[in-house]
């Protein structure tokens, strides 16, 4: 069963209140993402701990129901 963009945007700014969050499905199979997550709660953090974040909202979904997210993430 695919996972719902707004599905992965809601476990995301759940996380990250103050985040902007931009979703977009690649193939438009549900299964093949891209999502661009603006926070101020990453000033100071590197790209891996930015990205760690991003995964632990999704709450272990990320290679299970959602098969792959291309994540691009930045503090402003």
């Amino acid at each position: 069963m695919a996972m719902e963009s707004s599905e992965i945007e809601r476990l995301i700014k759940e996380a990250l209140p103050d985040a902007t969050v931009e979703i977009r499905d690649l193939a438009g199979d549900g299964d093949h993402y891209a999502a661009t997550v603006v926070s101020p709660s990453f000033k100071g953090k590197s790209r891996v701990q930015q990205h760690q974040i991003v995964y632990a909202a999704l709450k272990g979904n990320m290679g299970g129901v959602l098969h792959a997210l291309a994540l691009q993430t930045s503090a402003e």
